[in-house]
């Protein structure tokens, strides 16, 4: 059998580091953005004779991988063994050593490919630079992950209602925070309601009251995506409610609680900002456009919250980079072909931010006394042309093919005009002068973690 093995310190104590890998969110935590990787079971906490299982690929080559748990030792080491899966035989022993003040992070994976020799010999490079790319990635997450939760490891673990929790941001934020010992707590529109969930129905005005009474925080990022179809006049309602109706009825029904879930963190956009030339910050006016006007009627909604003396924070988010779904998911693909290329002028500003560090500002949040508007940001806006050309140059690949705003327009309408050739440059002034640290502050190490490169 062929072996591999990585490791990497971690200024964290074993037991530390091994609880974050046994805590629910960890498995999403730890899959690379890139891979084609859905999980179908995950477990809760690390025990001989657990199993969890993923699906690999997509469309007719998606193929399950089924592992299951062995020698488990608390706060020492674990292991995994394939009982069904791409491999013909895998084996993952993690380890957590103690070293100096800190933990020896140490995976070894001891496996065979199918087809005996004839595989081996056409697929161990391939292989092994997989396991690699994946490894580094694993292991960059769990340092960066802990040490953004010992931050606040002497302040009470929260329970944290999440809307929207099945979205992008929300899947990576639910993971992330039930990795530090948080409980997450989604709110859901299926009646009934799921164990441990919370009932909510914007449309008909419904919303537990009682389970969320039990909440230190909410969450809410529930809204319809901007960019799913051209703006139509239904379309533009569906946006508009979904997020401003929504917003009203969880902020009335906070306003209302004889005690309240002390902060509500509420999703808006830069959006609010419409189009500048100039660099703007949170003190900015509002702009102009369909966008800015439901962006203000969006942070307005949260007023009975306010008023009743909820700590209320507007994040206005930023384009989200992750290869897992968004912007950067629908453009590599066209990139790698060598079809890359600026939209319109292409000195349109663009505000980005990382995933991680959408997840990170949240978490920060959760525990900050700011409130009203937070934008989620990175501190190194840049222009399209600028974003294309970083693009390009990560993935190897020639950024030739622009594309003309009047072809924008044609086929995307308004929401071209405003989502892709309209843009500004917006500073997260207020986040960093509260002390919170980017993890990718520019553009170049985010996509490269992000993309594996």
């Amino acid at each position: 059998m062929a072996t591999f093995t990585a490791s990497t310190f971690i200024a964290a104590a074993p037991t530390e580091v091994y609880a974050y890998h046994a805590r629910p969110g960890a498995l999403e935590r730890l899959l690379p953005p890139w891979q084609r990787v859905r999980i179908v079971r995950s477990i809760d906490g690390l025990r001989d004779g657990a199993t969890a299982e993923l699906e690999l690929g997509l469309g007719p080559l998606r193929r399950r991988w089924v592992a299951e748990h062995r020698d488990t030792r608390e706060g020492a080491s674990f292991r995994d063994v394939q009982l069904r899966g791409p491999f013909a035989a895998w084996e993952h022993h993690h380890r957590f050593l103690a070293e100096g003040d800190g933990c020896r992070l140490e995976d070894e994976i001891h496996y065979r490919l199918p087809a005996g020799p004839l595989g081996a010999l056409l697929g161990e490079g391939i292989v092994r630079g997989m396991l690699e790319r994946t490894f580094a990635f694993r292991h960059a997450r769990t340092r960066r992950d802990i040490q953004r939760h010992q931050i606040f490891a002497d302040r009470p673990r929260l329970r944290v209602a999440i809307s929207g929790a099945s979205g992008l941001i929300g899947r990576a934020l639910s993971a992330f925070l039930t990795t530090g010992g948080h409980q997450v707590v989604p709110m859901v529109r299926r009646t009934p309601a799921p164990p441990g969930a919370i009932a909510w129905d914007p449309v008909s005005g419904r919303v537990d009251a009682d389970a969320l009474a039990w909440c230190d925080a909410v969450v809410h990022l529930a809204g319809e995506n901007i960019a799913a179809g051209r703006w139509t006049a239904a379309r533009k309602q569906a946006v508009r409610a979904s997020r401003v109706a929504g917003t009203r009825l969880l902020a009335e029904t906070l306003a209302a609680m004889p005690g309240p879930p002390r902060t509500l963190i509420a999703a808006s956009a830069i959006g609010y900002y419409g189009h500048r030339e100039e660099e703007v910050d949170e003190s900015a006016p509002p702009g102009q456009g369909f966008l800015a006007e439901v962006c203000r009627q969006w942070e307005d909604a949260c007023e009975p919250a306010r008023r009743a003396g909820v700590r209320v924070v507007n994040l206005r988010i930023g384009v989200v980079l992750t290869a897992a779904g968004g912007a950067l998911a629908r453009l590599s693909p066209i990139f790698r072909l060598g079809l890359g290329g600026r939209l319109g002028s292409g000195w349109q500003g663009m505000s980005w931010i990382s995933l991680d560090d959408v997840v990170g500002l949240i978490h920060h949040l959760l525990f900050s006394d700011l409130a009203g508007p937070v934008n989620a940001t990175a501190p190194t806006p840049l222009s399209n042309v600028q974003f294309t050309r970083t693009l390009g140059r990560i993935l190897r690949r020639p950024v030739i093919a622009p594309v003309p705003a009047a072809a924008v327009r044609l086929a995307a309408g308004e929401m071209g005009e405003e989502l892709l050739l309209r843009g500004a440059r917006i500073l997260p002034r207020r986040a960093l002068a509260d002390g919170f640290t980017f993890q990718d502050p520019d553009l170049e190490s985010a996509l490269r973690f992000e993309l594996g490169r």
